[in-house]
């Protein structure tokens, strides 16, 4: 089998705003298998700033793995398991390997008879700004909203959820939160106490990762669920991923695969969210049509019926044509649908 990798730059249409920042663009990481006549592509979905795997010898590594790439699958997982995003990447590109079309998994999804309910994103921004996008969101069809919180001054947010709760009730339209670890662990309960006025579904990462014994006491004693996010970030142990979920105990886990190790690490994640009665629902990260290709697919195959964070493909001035598209809050698949991957 022969490999190799190139780097790609995503453009947003706008700057996307977060409690880390503004985003302006993302790169990725494309590993390419040939073998037998066929080819297999894969996305490396590295985040600058977030993914535990933004290391300096991250490209390296990458050219590493197109030398060892003949070696079992799992002994390369395993090898790499430091660098998820990679581990993802590679698992995407021997599914592809094997399929055809990029159909990596074959579904009712796949086959245009089923879709699947997905959040429509609320950027960061100024409040006028804000207030557009949810106006947009409603307009497109969307009755699950997420609204990221934590940068622009807590009480315009809230004025923004109020708002929106004052024309639509919780069984007309979801509300959730995501907090990207900005409240401190003092100021949390209170914060959390107001939103839940608003009849919240629910809240991501409230406070900054690697506070096990504060997440869990808010989490013990919150007025709406908690969801951790980064928290799962850089836990590559399967006893210390057993170990943060025994003691911080969330009402649920979110699950972006380019960063806890693609397909088999957000599954083992999955297993051990039950031991502790925790739900879950997957994401992307803001990877490329390649990648967020990848991850629907593989989520129509776990018939979960939370609605997931897969609405990230129309970020990008110069992302892939692929058969995915979004239509009144959900993401489907449309079997005449080609594919443009301009590398």
């Amino acid at each position: 089998m022969k490999a190799h990798w190139k780097k790609y730059t995503l453009r947003f249409k706008q700057p996307s705003g977060t409690s880390r920042g503004i985003l302006r663009s993302k790169d990725s990481y494309f590993l390419q298998l040939e073998k037998g006549g066929k080819t297999g592509i894969g996305e490396c979905g590295l985040l600058r700033g977030l993914s535990v795997d933004d290391r300096p010898d991250y490209e390296s590594r990458l050219e590493q793995l197109t030398r060892e790439i003949d070696k079992p699958f799992e002994v390369l997982y395993g090898d790499y398991k430091e660098f998820p995003s990679i581990q993802f990447g590679l698992e995407m590109a021997l599914k592809d390997l094997e399929t055809e079309n990029h159909i990596l998994f074959n579904t009712d999804f796949t086959l245009g008879k089923a879709r699947q309910p997905i959040n429509g994103l609320i950027w960061m921004g100024d409040i006028g700004f804000m207030k557009e996008q949810v106006k947009q969101r409603l307009q497109e069809g969307f009755s699950v909203l997420k609204m990221k919180v934590g940068a622009v001054g807590f009480n315009d947010e809230v004025a923004i959820l109020k708002a929106i709760r004052s024309e639509f009730s919780a069984n007309e339209l979801q509300l959730r939160v995501d907090a990207n670890g900005a409240f401190t662990a003092a100021e949390a309960m209170d914060k959390l106490h107001r939103l839940s006025e608003l009849s919240i579904h629910s809240i991501e990462q409230p406070i900054a990762k690697g506070q096990w014994q504060e997440m869990a006491q808010l989490c013990e004693a919150t007025p709406l669920p908690i969801a951790l996010d980064e928290e799962l970030i850089g836990v590559f142990e399967g006893s210390r991923r057993r170990e943060l979920l025994h003691t911080i105990r969330p009402q649920y886990i979110i699950l972006k695969p380019s960063f806890v190790g693609g397909f088999q690490g957000s599954e083992e994640w999955m297993a051990l969210s039950e031991e502790v009665g925790a739900g879950w629902w997957v994401t992307s990260a803001l990877e490329s049509n390649v990648g967020l290709n990848a991850i629907a697919q593989w989520n129509a195959t776990l018939h979960n019926p939370m609605p997931s964070g897969l609405g990230t493909g129309s970020l990008y001035t110069n992302n892939f044509t692929c058969p995915l598209y979004i239509e009144n809050g959900e993401i489907a698949y449309d079997v005449e649908g080609v594919w443009k991957i301009n590398l």
